[in-house]
């Protein structure tokens, strides 16, 4: 146990950020606001960071140094004292050659972790065998989250619309490129190709050829040895839409609809230029709410819904949609730890429906800290 009960101090929150994924980046960007945003008076903050060859440090937590400065990326300082999980739900600082010490006891753990080895149940998973509650998504619904194919398996049982889409593992581009390339074919082009299991745009491509397939195909592999190719919408409308898990075990809300439209400078997509860098701003346009029929709305709005209790997700989600020159609304995704800057989207959707950034981070603290251990 900590030096002092928990009736005597404030609720302590370890602020965890960086991952050994290719969105480590991103996710430092989002802590730095996260770490401002948390209100000091009611909880105790730790910024733990994890560097990209999966060391856990303490960070300084300096936004300043968390965010993307003269276009450079951040990281995660590799150089800082280690600190780990210990028994009881301590933080421990364990630096070699001196005795290990103490930080006390986390009550919630903030895992700002986008991508593979954080986003994906893994450190949920973590979480759950030290029996320390956190926000967001459990095991399985970060893990179905994460994975393209598989969130789309389970849209589709709950009845949700998804569009034609190819799933190319490791085993079938070793065994049989051209079999690949065949089923991509008869999606028709032009085609998207992903990392299954990625975030934040990195190693999307907009195939318009065959000729071009094999090339996008080694991108995405880079940064994951499952690979998705999606077809392409008719003229699709990009719309996306907040979650929050329901206080006091009451129902999810959900935010107004935000539409994404992307032109010129060459940006065919929403790509990761686009999403973060100061350059892409000039071919962005971010409507909020999104300007839809009354009807269209409550029905994407529904979907959400839908999308949320499908995985079983908890805490929060932004779910993607497309809607199409046609009418049809296909969901696109769902993101169980979406971007959380002051300009993303999320946090962008729950301040036009009255909930501000630092009342958003707030909140989701309180929906972990009032959140059972264990199965639930």
């Amino acid at each position: 146990m900590s030096e002092y009960s928990r009736e005597q101090r404030k609720p302590r929150v370890a602020v965890v950020f960086g991952g050994r994924s290719s969105e480590h980046a991103i996710s430092c960007v989002t802590a730095a606001n996260v770490l401002q945003a948390i209100d000091r008076d009611v909880y105790d903050v730790v910024p733990v960071g994890i560097s990209t060859s999966g060391h856990w440090v303490l960070e300084s937590g300096d936004p300043e140094r968390l965010s993307i400065t003269d276009g450079k990326l951040p990281e995660v300082d590799v150089t800082a004292m280690p600190v780990l999980f210990g028994a009881n739900r301590e933080l421990v600082v364990s630096e070699p050659g001196t005795v290990p010490s103490t930080l006390g006891e986390v009550d919630v753990v903030f895992p700002l972790l986008h991508g593979p080895w954080g986003e994906d149940g893994t450190i949920q998973g973590l979480l759950e065998m030290s029996d320390i509650r956190y926000v967001g998504s459990g095991v399985l619904s970060s893990a179905v989250g994460m994975d393209k194919h598989y969130m789309k398996v389970v849209f589709q049982a709950a009845g949700l619309e998804v569009g034609p889409y190819v799933v190319i593992r490791d085993r079938d581009w070793v065994r049989d490129a051209e079999a690949c390339r065949k089923a991509v074919d008869e999606l028709g082009y032009p085609v998207f190709v992903k990392p299954a299991r990625g975030g934040s745009s990195l190693g999307i491509s907009k195939v318009n050829s065959r000729d071009e397939l094999d090339d996008a195909i080694v991108e995405a592999r880079a940064h994951d040895p499952k690979v998705i190719v999606e077809a392409s919408a008719n003229d699709p409308r990009e719309i996306e839409v907040g979650v929050l898990g329901g206080l006091d075990g009451g129902p999810a809300e959900v935010s107004v609809c935000g539409e994404v439209a992307v032109s010129g400078g060459g940006h065919d997509f929403y790509d990761f230029e686009t999403k973060y860098l100061p350059e892409g701003e000039d071919y962005l346009a971010l409507s909020v709410p999104a300007d839809l029929p009354a009807d269209v709305a409550a029905d994407i709005r529904a979907k959400a819904l839908t999308a949320f209790d499908a995985i079983e997700a908890e805490g929060l989600a932004r779910v993607d949609f497309f809607l199409d020159a046609d009418g049809r609304v296909v969901i696109n995704e769902i993101n169980t730890m979406p971007g959380f800057t002051p300009t993303s989207m999320f946090p962008r959707l729950w301040e036009e429906s009255g909930i501000d950034y630092p009342t958003l981070v707030n909140r989701l603290l309180d929906l972990a800290m009032t959140r059972p251990t264990g199965l639930r």
